[in-house]
């Protein structure tokens, strides 16, 4: 199967892998030919990048990081949490509100133990892209996959059991201040007003204020909430501050927010491919992001996916078939164009085999 952005697609293509709605119920299935009229209300409904069967493709397998059926479960654990807390929208601490607060925190932890055996157990390259979901809150799903990503650095940084559940759970409520946060400003596809940045800003301390008053869970943990945009430099908020001042924390829980943020599709930009938000990461390093969080996060996200198309720096066009854990820069690609651009019969490179070292990947643009 084979990326692809939906705008570039034609009439009576065939999806390559099922599409789900918001409560994880099968929305369009892997096999249903598409119309035009369904891939509009595809995009509709922020769905930009699709999976396609095509025969230059045909046998490459998307791998799911974690079973969809897991990820479906956290959703909706993330949803129904949030939403309790957000107790009416109201950030005044109350009885019922506390209550309500740490019923959903021990929610957060058990989904959170589920996803953590999932990735210790399935040591792969993560590729958030393989699941295609209608999403009505992108403030959920993105709490989903920076806990996704930073439990994964995390066990990059060999860090113990507890530490690990620490900034899962720092991860999952770190934008808990988002939902305190007016929708028509959340959500605007213009440019902020400062005022409007001003309140949108406002969700670091807002998230904080209320984690430092749950008992029974660890303070650092609403620091996770209230630090991770700061960055190195002195440059970030709430309090600008620098380096030697931002909590270990924090430093994964900002590479992993940035990453997922930049790859995910907003009302007011477009997403950019996996690699492009890596150069992104890597053009901060050391003024807004701890290098070594940086090229740890590397080592184990799927920069290049399976199904993406790419052009090699001798003018051969393929599509990624396969990669390597810890390798991911340097997959395996399935050649379809030769160095002419002519259609030839596929065979494969590995990138990563000695005598390939000096092919490089010089453009991807998943038909975009």
């Amino acid at each position: 199967m084979r990326l692809v952005r939906i705008d570039r697609c034609e009439s009576g293509i065939k999806l390559g892998k099922s599409i789900y709605s918001e409560n994880g119920k099968i929305l369009l299935a892997k096999g249903t030919e598409l119309t035009n009229s369904f891939m509009k209300r595809l995009q509709n409904l922020g769905i930009h990048t699709i999976y396609i069967e095509d025969k230059e493709s045909e046998g490459i397998d998307v791998v799911d990081s974690i079973p969809p059926e897991l990820l479906n479960e956290a959703t909706n654990v993330i949803t129904e949490g949030l939403n309790s807390m957000s107790d009416g929208h109201s950030i005044k601490p109350t009885v019922q509100g506390m209550m309500k607060t740490e019923k959903a925190i021990k929610s957060f932890q058990s989904i959170f133990k589920d996803l953590l055996a999932s990735l210790t157990e399935n040591r792969t390259v993560l590729n958030l892209l393989a699941t295609t979901k209608i999403h009505e809150n992108h403030v959920y799903t993105h709490s989903l996959n920076v806990t996704i990503y930073a439990c994964q650095l995390a066990l990059e940084n060999k860090l113990p059991q507890k530490q690990i559940e620490e900034i899962g759970l720092g991860a999952l409520l770190h934008d808990l201040g988002k939902i305190f946060v007016k929708p028509e400003v959340l959500n605007k596809p213009d440019k902020l007003t400062n005022s409007e940045f001003e309140l949108m800003k406002s969700h670091s301390e807002l998230g904080f204020d209320i984690l430092r008053k749950v008992p029974n869970i660890p303070l650092v943990v609403a620091h996770c909430a209230l630090q991770h945009h700061e960055r190195l430099d002195g440059k970030g908020y709430p309090r600008g501050i620098r380096e030697k001042d931002i909590h270990p924390y924090a430093k994964i829980l900002s590479v992993a927010d940035v990453f997922d943020a930049v790859t995910s599709h907003r009302v007011y930009r477009n997403a950019m491919l996996p690699h492009q938000g890596m150069e992104l990461l890597y053009s901060g390093s050391g003024t807004q992001f701890d290098i070594r969080q940086v090229k740890l996060f590397k080592k184990c996200i799927a920069i290049y996916p399976q199904g993406l198309t790419v052009t090699l720096n001798d003018g051969r066009v393929g599509i990624v078939s396969k990669y390597h854990f810890h390798s991911v820069g340097r997959p395996i690609i399935r050649i379809i164009r030769d160095e002419e651009n002519q259609p030839v019969t596929p065979y494969e490179v590995d990138l990563s085999v000695n005598g390939n070292l000096t092919v490089e990947i010089v453009k991807a643009d998943a038909l975009l």
